[in-house]
Formats: C-alpha cells, structure tokens, sequence
C-alpha cells in the first residue's frame, strides 16, 4: 500500500469541503477501503473527490457500487446527476458499479451478491423511510472491520456501530413481524 506521511494526512483534513466532511476524510485516510458502498450519490460532489483521495493513498484497485435513484427521482427528492453522468465521471478510479432505483429495493435484491465492504456511506439524501429500511441489508455487507458513516441533515458525517446497525436491522425486522 502507499505510504502517507502527517503532512499529507493534514492537507487531506485541512482541504475538506466542509468541517463535517473531516469524520468520512479521517476515516478513509485511516482505513484505506478498496471496496466502498455508498447509498445515495447525489449531485456527485462527494464521490469523484473521495474516490480520487482513495486511489492517492492505496495501491490497490477500487471496487466502488453505487446505489441511487437517478433519472427516478421523486419531485420531493434533491437534485442528482443521471445514471450516464455519473458513470462518465467514476469510470476512471476503477471498478465502478451504479444501481439505479430504490436503494431499500435494490439492496434487498442485491445484498447476496456484492460482498461484503471496507466502507459504507448512508447519505442524508436518502428519506429515514428508506433508510430504515435498509439497515437489514446493510448489516449482512459488513465485516468487524468495515466502517459505516451517516450522514446527518446538516452534512455532518457520523460513524455507525456495528451494533447500532444490528439495532436499526433488528427494529425493521419487529416492525414486520409486530
């Protein structure tokens, strides 16, 4: 793997977009994932930045899987890039795949498949409905050492425990069971 010193670890820190972005930087800089999910992209401001940080400091490939509604979007959801946009913009920093539809949905249909990853991005975009309803799912792609972030309404990335993934996943199963 690449070796990066404090200096280049503080200018990563220090040129975050925002103080909330600091949380998902460290963590990559810390961790250095080669296989990243993320839930909800976007109007792809984070992702080229933050895959562009990962190929810095790894040698290794990337494996990056994407989960958005793209072109499906809601009248009430943000605004996002298209599915050709965001595939034109990624394709460069490795093994890119993009999902488009539901993420709850998609994941369900998909989780068995992917594996499981280094880190997990839950972006604020995403409505809680959703969101609930993928921790199931999302526990099942992880490891003891993957890390997941969330991302709060204020832009404010938070890590998530394992446990409290299980908590969430074990909620959602209740709520269908009860």
């Amino acid at each position: 793997m690449a070796s990066i010193g404090i200096f280049r670890k503080l200018w990563f820190l220090r040129n975050a977009r925002s103080v909330g972005e600091r949380p998902l930087v460290r963590s990559i800089l810390e961790s250095k994932p080669r296989k990243i999910l993320e839930l909800g992209i976007g109007e792809l401001e984070r992702t080229p930045k933050m895959l562009s940080m990962v190929a810095r400091i790894s040698d290794v490939p990337i494996h990056y899987v994407g989960f958005d509604r793209f072109e499906a979007r809601m009248p009430g959801d943000p605004p996002g890039v298209t599915l050709k946009e965001a595939h034109s913009c990624l394709q460069k920093f490795g093994r890119i795949q993009l999902v488009p539809g539901n993420p709850d949905s998609t994941l369900a249909r998909l989780c068995n498949h992917l594996g499981s990853f280094d880190l997990i991005l839950v972006s604020a975009a995403i409505d809680q409905v959703t969101i609930s309803r993928c921790w199931f799912f999302l526990q099942r792609l992880t490891q003891s050492h993957t890390i997941i972030l969330e991302e709060s309404s204020e832009g404010i990335w938070a890590n998530v425990s394992h446990q409290n993934v299980a908590d969430r996943a074990n909620r959602q199963v209740f709520r269908k069971v009860g």
